[in-house]
């Protein structure tokens, strides 16, 4: 629950030549403690807030501007209790869609505005998601805020099925500008287990809740396709994704070759692993211009 700030300039640059030298200790980390999550803090930054997920299912909003000083040893950002930890932390504005995943496949979406703004640092926060048990978060991340009805969602869904399986489609559902702008801005939200299942599901498909509930489902877990969700975020279909296991093995592949289903499906196998082999890590590789 401890933050630093660095500053890049002060970063040491890798270059050919420094190979086999010691690298530099940037943070006074405690044996204990270890490196959660990297943010770059931008000047100007748009979303002037800062929001805190744990694994309990806290959830604390607060200014950036609350963190604009800290010293070298660092500064409390949140309480923890001894069973807890920081799972992610991530810049925001109050009309933000925040989007939070269990390892037993449930998942929430809510508003940022529905978490109060907290004016103290030392808090653990309000309740983000209620969790069954043996349950806990495992990621936290920001989806697009636009707006739509549950009729229209839903007949957009039906389209963009119909379009992807080359089928004709109604086109009086949704009009053409309405189709167009839900098309721009649709997100797809992957989401892989621990035997290596996975899809990728329209996040028009999670609706916008209150903080605090049991969530919806994001992935149905049976045994055959995994006992727990191991990674579920935001992803683009130029995007590459990479897996690795507790075995040492890894496997990348792009985007495109992940399936898209409903949020309440089993997903489908991205990495073939052996019985007593586990994926524990999952990365999303971002189209590089160059």
């Amino acid at each position: 629950g401890i933050v630093y700030r660095l500053k890049t300039y002060k970063l040491p640059i890798g270059t050919p030549q420094s190979k086999g030298k010691a690298l530099i200790n940037l943070l006074p980390l405690k044996s204990d403690e270890k490196i959660t999550t990297l943010m770059p803090y931008i000047v100007g930054e748009k979303n002037n807030n800062i929001i805190f997920a744990t694994s309990n299912g806290n959830v604390r909003r607060n200014k950036l501007s609350d963190f604009q000083s800290i010293n070298a040893n660092g500064k409390i950002a949140m309480k923890l209790s001894d069973n807890d930890r920081l799972v992610n932390v991530i810049t925001c504005s109050e009309g933000s869609h925040i989007f939070l995943s269990t390892k037993l496949g449930k998942c929430i979406r809510f508003i940022a505005n529905n978490v109060r703004l907290f004016s103290g640092r030392s808090s653990i926060g309000v309740r983000g998601i209620k969790l069954q048990k043996n349950d806990s978060v495992i990621s936290l991340a920001i989806l697009n805020d636009i707006t739509f009805g549950v009729q229209e969602r839903d007949n957009y869904l039906k389209i963009s099925n119909q379009i992807r399986r080359k089928e004709e489609y109604d086109n009086k559902l949704v009009s053409k500008d309405k189709l167009d702008i839900l098309k721009e801005n649709e997100e797809f939200i992957l989401s892989v287990t621990d035997k290596g299942h996975g899809k990728r599901s329209s996040a028009y498909e999670y609706k916008v809740t209150k903080r605090g509930g049991l969530g919806i489902a994001n992935m149905q877990l049976s045994g055959r396709n995994g006992n727990q969700v191991i990674a579920s975020f935001p992803i683009n279909d130029k995007d590459q994704l990479m897996l690795v296991t507790d075995k040492g093995k890894l496997i990348r592949c792009p985007m495109n070759d992940v399936r898209i289903a409903g949020r309440q499906t089993q997903g489908v196998t991205l990495f073939n692993v052996s019985v007593d082999e586990k994926v524990v890590s999952v990365a999303k590789l971002e189209e590089n211009d160059e």
